[in-house]
C-alpha cells in the first residue's frame, strides 16, 4: 500500500491557524531535502481561517485537488469556527473532496514517559473518518417537555469494508492484533453491517489474530491487553472518542501524528494526508514552547509511503531521531523537558543529519546498512520502535 509518483515528489501543505502554523514551519525544517536527502517539492495553500473566509473555501477545494494528484498532504491544526453558518471545518471539506475513508492514530511509548496504567502498546485506532454521527441530519420536534431531538445517521457498507480492510492489513504489518469492534449486540442493522465487515476481513486475513468485543467491553478490557500490540476498529464518533484518550494513555496528545486515507476501487492507498492530533493550542502561540513531535512525525509518515529507498531511510531516521530526543533528555515541557520548540527541532536534524550520513557511509563501505526490507518493516505508525 504504497504511494510511487514520478520524481521530486510533491508535498501539498496545507498552512493553517496560530500554533499549528508555527509547528507546521518546523515540520518543513526537518523534511527539507538538504535534510532528508529526499527529492521533495512542497506545493503550499493557506488554509488560514482569514484565507478560509475570503476565498468561501475555495482554497481548501484547491488543495484537495492537488492532494488527489501528489497523493500526499501535510495539514497544520486550523480553527473551526463555532458559528455554523462560516466557513466551518476544512477537515470536513478536504475528506469529503478526496474521499477519505480510514483516520490512523497510534498510542506509542514515549521514552521516559511512564504510561498510564501500565499500557506497554502500541495501540492503533483505526476509525471511519465519515458517516455515522458526523454530519448527520438533526432536527427537533414537539414543544415543552415533549420536545423531541432527532438525528439520522448513516454508514455505507464501502466505508466500513475500507476500515476493516485497512484494520487487518495494518494489523498485520505491525504484527498486532485485531481487538474491539461496534456494539453490534445492540444494534444489529446499523452496527452490525461494521461487525459483518470486520468478520469478512478476517477470513481474507486468517493469520491476523481476531478478537471481536464490543465497544464497551473493549473500553473495560483494554488495560488488560496492556502488553500486547493492538489494532483497533472504530466508528467515527467512537474512533474520536477513543484515538484521544489513547493517545493520552501514552503521556501526550503530540506524541503522535493523525493520518488519513483514501483508497482506489481495489482498496489500495491513494491519497495520505498528515496532521497533529491536536488543535491550535492559542495558548502556546508566539511563545516558543508548544511540542512539535506530532508533526515532526506526520512529515515522517508521508515519507514511509514514497515507494523509494532514500524516503524509507529518512522516515526511520526522523522517528527514531525524534524519540532518541526525548529519551536523552531533550524534550518540551509537556514531556518534563526544558527544550523550546526550535531547540527540540534543531535536535531532531542534528540527529536525521547524522544518521543519514553514517548509513551511507555503512551502504557505500559493504557495512550493516539497513535494507529495502528494514525500510519497509517501519510503518508510518508503528509502535515496537517509534
Amino acid at each position: 500500500m504504497k504511494l510511487n509518483r514520478q520524481r521530486p515528489w510533491t508535498i501539498v501543505v496545507m498552512e493553517g491557524d496560530q500554533t499549528g502554523q508555527e509547528l507546521l514551519e518546523e515540520a518543513l525544517r526537518v523534511l527539507d531535502p538538504g535534510v532528508t536527502r529526499v527529492p521533495i517539492r512542497f506545493l503550499r495553500f493557506d488554509l488560514s481561517l482569514e484565507n478560509r473566509r475570503r476565498t468561501r473555501n475555495g482554497v481548501v477545494i484547491e488543495a484537495a485537488e492537488a492532494m488527489k494528484e501528489a497523493g500526499l498532504g501535510l495539514k497544520a491544526a486550523t480553527i473551526t469556527p463555532e458559528d455554523p453558518s462560516d466557513v466551518g471545518s476544512p477537515n470536513a471539506l478536504l475528506r469529503e473532496h478526496i474521499d477519505g475513508k480510514v483516520i490512523l492514530r497510534v498510542g506509542r511509548r514515549i521514552p521516559g514517559v511512564r504510561p498510564i496504567g501500565g499500557v506497554v502498546g502500541p495501540v492503533a485506532i483505526v476509525r471511519m473518518a465519515v458517516e455515522d454521527a458526523y454530519n448527520a441530519r438533526e432536527w427537533r420536534e414537539g414543544e415543552g417537555l415533549e420536545e423531541t431531538a432527532y438525528r439520522l445517521d448513516r454508514i455505507t457498507r464501502g466505508t466500513c469494508r475500507a476500515v476493516a480492510e485497512f484494520a487487518f492489513w495494518y494489523a498485520r504489518r505491525i504484527g498486532a492484533r485485531v481487538f474491539g469492534g461496534p456494539k453490534w449486540t445492540v444494534s444489529r442493522i446499523y452496527e452490525g453491517m461494521f461487525k459483518e465487515e470486520l468478520d469478512a476481513a478476517a477470513r481474507r486475513y486468517p493469520d491476523v489474530r481476531y478478537e471481536p468485543q464490543l465497544i464497551d467491553a473493549t473500553l473495560a478490557l483494554l488495560f488488560t491487553r496492556a502488553a500486547e500490540p493492538l489494532v483497533i476498529p472504530c466508528l467515527n464518533r467512537d474512533g474520536d472518542l477513543l484515538s484521544d484518550l489513547i493517545l493520552q494513555m501514552f503521556g501526550s496528545i503530540a506524541g503522535s501524528e493523525s493520518l488519513l486515507f483514501s483508497f482506489d476501487d481495489r482498496l489500495q492507498i491513494r491519497v495520505v494526508m498528515a496532521e497533529a492530533p491536536h488543535g491550535t493550542a492559542p495558548a502556546l502561540y508566539r511563545k516558543n514552547i508548544a511540542n512539535p513531535m506530532a508533526m515532526i512525525l506526520a512529515g515522517a509518515a508521508l515519507l514511509s509511503f514514497i515507494e523509494d529507498e532514500a524516503a524509507q531511510r529518512a522516515s526511520r531516521a526522523i522517528y527514531e531521531a525524534v524519540f532518541e530526543s526525548v529519551y536523552d533528555g531533550i524534550a518540551t515541557a509537556d514531556l518534563g523537558g526544558s527544550a523550546t520548540t526550535t531547540e527540540f527541532t534543531d535536535e531532531v536534524i542534528r540527529r536525521v543529519a547524522r544518521k543519514l550520513e553514517v548509513w551511507e557511509a555503512l551502504r557505500l563501505t559493504g557495512g550493516a546498512a539497513m535494507s529495502p526490507r528494514e525500510a519497509e518493516s517501519v510503518p508510518p505508525s508503528r509502535g515496537e520502535g517509534e
